[in-house]
């Protein structure tokens, strides 16, 4: 081996210092390579961690809704649940903030649809209920109406009195009112009565049936002074009303008849007389009586008067449906009118005169509704 020289030795090691330095530096700029790949990777890791968070967050906020969705579709949709969504400033925010205006408008609209159904529903069931009361109050009518027409004078009744043609005429208004008028033979006595209850309906109609059986009954017990007999009659009718807390009450005229003499007592419409002739004669009944079943006691009101009739003498007695019905603009048929068409008939038969007159009164309202009962009856001396 050959030496070297100092110099040599001096070279070598200066050689391998550089080289040693140059290592260094190389492996320094490793490590900062190194530290600053790191770092980097480190940020793009916190970065996509971010990320990955807000991505979550956001399928979570979308899930939110989806399920928001699905709780309107069962009906279990609350509002608040979509609150935190709601206030992003985004798309998703605003859908969020569109959905919770939408539903809250759904669900008031469902409560305002569910009050009008129940609205509805009650409507429906007081109509049910209405009907339900209406039809057994319609029944109650007719059976009532039927009543009403059964206690009517039959017609081999009339023909059976001596002395007088009789005519009666009833047509009940469909909303029933309680028309009366009867006519009752009794031990060589024609008694006949003709009324009028106020109002309309099932109440008027018992009321009538009510006068009907306490005028056979009083009849049956031989009284015969008018006096007493419209009195009790009264108390009769007046102690039923207090009963019935009613307020109801009756104009009636009752007529005796005996061969040729007419004697009249009680209060109701005026009674039209025609002579033989055409003379015509009203009698004004309001002094002859009191309405039946407003006060205890009417004897001190009660009167009468006689009407001596002569063969062929016509007299006319009638309920206010008569006079008072009206035509399509208003217009009452009137008295005046009932006492010519009696005057320019007086001559005919009495079923012939009563015809006449319903005839015309019919024509009077054409094809209105009747709201009272329409009732006449005529007698012409033999």
């Amino acid at each position: 081996m050959k030496n070297k020289s100092i110099e040599q030795l001096l070279g070598e090691i200066e050689g391998l210092k550089q080289e040693l330095f140059e290592q260094k530096n190389e492996n320094l700029d490793l490590e900062i390579l190194l530290e600053t790949t790191t770092e980097h990777f480190t940020n793009i890791e916190a970065e996509l961690h971010e990320k990955n968070e807000q991505m979550s967050r956001y399928l979570q906020q979308v899930y939110c809704i989806t399920n928001a969705a699905a709780a309107v579709e069962a009906g279990t949709f609350e509002s608040h649940t979509l609150n935190e969504v709601a206030q992003r400033s985004d798309e998703l925010g605003r859908l969020a903030r569109v959905f919770q205006r939408m539903t809250e408008q759904i669900k008031a609209r469902e409560e305002k649809l569910k009050q009008q159904v129940e609205q509805l529903r009650i409507e429906i069931e007081l109509n049910q209920r209405l009907n339900d009361e209406n039809n057994c109050m319609a029944a109650k009518l007719e059976v009532t109406r039927e009543l009403q027409q059964m206690l009517l004078p039959k017609e081999q009744e009339l023909c059976q009195i001596t002395g007088l043609e009789i005519s009666g005429f009833m047509e009940p208004a469909d909303e029933m009112g309680g028309d009366y008028y009867d006519v009752l033979n009794h031990k060589d006595l024609i008694k006949i009565g003709i009324g009028d209850v106020s109002g309309h309906g099932l109440e008027s109609g018992v009321l009538m049936l009510m006068v009907q059986t306490a005028v056979r009954t009083l009849l049956t017990s031989n009284e015969t002074d008018p006096t007493k007999f419209l009195n009790v009659l009264n108390r009769t009718i007046y102690d039923n009303m207090q009963r019935m807390r009613s307020d109801k009450n009756v104009t009636l005229a009752l007529l005796d008849y005996q061969q040729g003499r007419l004697r009249l007592s009680g209060q109701h419409e005026e009674m039209i007389v025609v002579r033989s002739g055409g003379h015509l004669e009203q009698i004004d009944t309001i002094d002859l009586g009191f309405p039946l079943g407003l006060e205890a006691d009417i004897s001190a009101f009660v009167d009468q008067t006689e009407v001596q009739l002569h063969p062929g003498d016509v007299v006319v007695l009638y309920t206010d449906g008569i006079i008072e019905a009206e035509d399509i603009l208003g217009r009452l048929y009137g008295l005046e009118r009932l006492c010519e068409l009696v005057k320019l008939n007086w001559h005919r038969s009495a079923d012939e005169i009563n015809q006449t007159v319903i005839d015309d009164v019919k024509r009077h309202i054409g094809e209105q509704k009747v709201y009272d009962d329409i009732t006449m009856l005529v007698l012409k001396q033999k």
